[in-house]
């Protein structure tokens, strides 16, 4: 038959389809003594469950098919049979209130095969698992390559090695190619199947987009969009013109209707001419003495605007020390506060700044964020240790004078996105400041990087600034896009490290009791 000639279509099964399938069954399973489907059981199938009955047709012709129950799984455990998941026959497991799509049947006509129709199958089996919130798809697999491997290695050795790609079996090697792992090696689960010496793998495909309890308000979003502010610096005589600058983009990117701000670092900077008399570290303490004012401004900004806003930074002191500090302020009115981690050679020269000790992800209304202060992110264990407790997007302020600073943050942070397999924004200043030692000129071009791959932009840039232009960049991005990635994309920093050889701990004895 020629390629050209073809019309696939996959759909949901209907009872006149009954004779194709017969057929279809009777040479698919022509080596094993297996009872045939009989046009009841599909009658029956299709009045309990019409959704989860899925065929693919071939010209008019339905070629193949894949019959699915809703069980809830708890009844049932790992160690059971086929006829306990069918109930002998009759079906009546089905529970509509249940939680795990669990396979009962898959077959293709042998002419059919090699067309890849049992992937198509198992996209809209996925599909309809989604669709339906259930937390799973569970089945049993034969594995009808053992036979012939029974008498030199165990099922469990089969399947290591099938695993490694040093056999290859008809169905396991089909299930693990479709993200399916194996959960256990199953005994006697269907009777009759000698090519499999009725052992079976319990196969398991986890739903990423299952939510255990639906809301219908309040639910968090998955497309989110992010104001960046590229922050001008100018001399600023009093707290209420910082206030009055960072007020307007606030209510810029409300406007957008955006889920989040982001401010550079040191955002309270311009009142530094104030102190142009002191010392570099006087000075910066006394420009701490504004922070605590600016912070609750910010508080109130997030709750009338309607916006996460991500400060900035500023300096702190607490109990004499002096740290850089930022702040995730909600909008509904809680707030976090980071200390920036390792402190820069100038910092510390210049300002006599200490380095905080805790590593957080915060919630929000739009997922788990990160927030690293500029010289942070170039530090690779940090943003992998945020990843590994559920960071989606990563916020980094940061404050560059020369071009050269400014692009160890921006190929640091890049890379963080890629590795990580997250979003990464990062806000810097623009502008001068005349006489300010340390933070007399700034260079920054603020922009929003994703994860490299066919549903990114390819050069991982979701958006960029003008460089050394004050203004504001909008964007979105969605998050379901890096659960897609870690399942299904081309390659999966995060599912390939090779944690058998290396690891990552943070120690926690390091962090302070909040």
């Amino acid at each position: 038959m020629a390629k050209d000639d073809l019309n696939i279509k996959v759909r949901h099964l209907e009872p006149s389809d009954f004779e194709d399938l017969r057929l279809a069954h009777e040479l698919s399973y022509s080596s094993i003594d297996d009872d045939p489907w009989r046009k009841r059981d599909l009658t029956r199938l299709l009045k309990i469950f019409p959704e989860g009955q899925i065929g693919v047709e071939v010209n008019g012709k339905v070629v193949g098919c894949a019959f699915a129950l809703i069980v809830d799984y708890a009844d049932f455990g790992d160690k059971h049979t086929y006829a306990e998941i069918i109930g002998d026959g009759k079906f009546d497991t089905h529970n509509p209130d249940g939680d795990v799509l669990y396979g009962i049947e898959v077959f293709v006509h042998p002419e059919y095969r090699g067309m890849r129709l049992a992937r198509r199958m198992y996209d809209a089996r996925k599909e309809l698992c989604e669709n339906l919130n259930l937390r799973a798809i569970i089945a049993g697999g034969r594995i009808p390559g053992y036979a012939e491997h029974a008498e030199k290695l165990s099922p469990r050795q089969y399947i290591n090695r099938v695993q490694a790609g040093e056999f290859s079996d008809p169905i396991l090697s089909f299930q693990l190619a479709n993200g399916f792992h194996v959960r256990k090696v199953l005994t006697g689960y269907l009777e009759g199947d000698t090519e499999s010496n009725e052992f079976a793998t319990l196969l398991e495909w986890n739903n990423i987009y299952y939510e255990e309890k639906p809301r219908l308000i309040s639910v968090k979003k998955r497309e989110v969009r992010i104001g960046v502010v590229q922050w001008q610096m100018r001399p600023a005589a009093r707290l209420e013109t910082v206030l009055d600058q960072a007020e307007y983009f606030i209510d810029t990117v409300s406007d957008y209707h955006s889920d989040f701000i982001l401010f550079p670092e040191f955002i309270n900077a311009p009142l530094m001419v104030n102190y142009n008399d002191l010392t570099p570290a006087e000075a910066i303490r006394e420009l701490a003495t504004h922070s605590g004012p600016l912070i609750d401004k910010m508080k109130e900004f997030a709750i009338s605007y309607n916006v996460n806003i991500i400060t900035g930074s500023v300096p702190l002191v607490e109990r004499r020390k002096l740290y850089n500090c930022a702040f995730l302020c909600r909008r509904d009115g809680t707030s976090e506060m980071v200390r920036k981690i390792h402190i820069t050679p100038s910092e510390r020269e210049y300002y006599g700044m200490t380095g905080g000790n805790e590593l957080c992800v915060f919630d929000t209304d739009c997922g788990k964020i990160g927030i690293l202060i500029c010289y942070d992110v170039e530090f690779p264990e940090l943003p992998r240790l945020l990843r590994e407790q559920g960071m989606e997007i990563l916020f980094v302020p940061f404050m560059t004078d020369l071009q050269t600073g400014y692009q160890r943050v921006r190929f640091c942070s890049h890379a963080r996105a890629v590795e990580n397999e997250c979003y990464v924004a990062i806000s810097g200043n623009v502008g001068n400041l005349p006489r300010v030692d340390n933070m007399d000129i700034q260079y920054s071009q603020s922009a929003v990087f994703s994860p490299s791959d066919f549903a990114f932009p390819s050069n991982g840039v979701v958006a960029e600034a003008t460089p050394n232009t004050e203004m504001v960049l909008i964007c979105d991005v969605n998050l379901d896009l890096l659960k897609d990635l870690q399942e299904s994309g081309s390659v999966r920093n995060l599912k390939d490290r090779r944690l058998d050889l290396y690891e990552l701990k943070l120690r926690k004895s390091r962090r302070r009791k909040r």
